[in-house]
């Protein structure tokens, strides 16, 4: 019984031990990653003089945004395809479909799934789109909320 009762108290033991380096490791692994991973993003901005252009950039990962609500949307109006701004600063998440955006300049970027939109040209002529190799856009729309950090980061030049 006194040798059971030690076999237990070793094995309980080990497995705190054990436990406690699990979870520093995986301390470690989230840092690690929150430092180093950053999910590829596109950002659509006003200019001063009412048109729409964009910033190729990134979102890090892992870090927690301002946000209030978020929608699922699968359906598309023939409006939404003329240029138009923003409704709101959000952040547009492609689930299924290719999308080509268009801004006043004429410049075009492409949104897919894995690639971020923060959608941010709420005056003036805003943008276009149309779909690619696709009729259907299954995407997110997640509101910023007012005066909150976007958290984008811009591509260095």
């Amino acid at each position: 019984m006194k040798n059971l009762l030690k076999g237990f108290i070793l094995t309980v033991a080990f497995m705190s031990a054990n436990s406690n380096y699990a979870q520093d490791h995986k301390k470690v692994q989230v840092k690690a990653l929150e430092e180093a991973s950053e999910i590829p993003a596109y950002r659509l901005i006003n200019n001063p003089d009412g048109t729409c252009s964009f910033e190729k950039g990134s979102i890090p990962s892992l870090k927690h945004m301002n946000t209030a609500s978020f929608w699922y949307s699968n359906k598309t109006e023939a409006w939404e395809k003329n240029a138009h701004p923003a409704p709101r600063k959000q952040y547009v998440i492609t689930v299924k479909g290719k999308i080509k955006f268009k801004v006043s300049d004429g410049s075009t970027f492409i949104i897919e799934p894995g690639v971020v939109l923060l959608a941010e040209d709420i005056k003036g002529k805003g943008h276009s789109w149309d779909m690619v190799d696709s009729d259907v856009w299954e995407r997110l729309y997640i509101p910023i909320t007012d005066n909150s950090d976007d958290l984008f980061q811009a591509e260095k030049k």
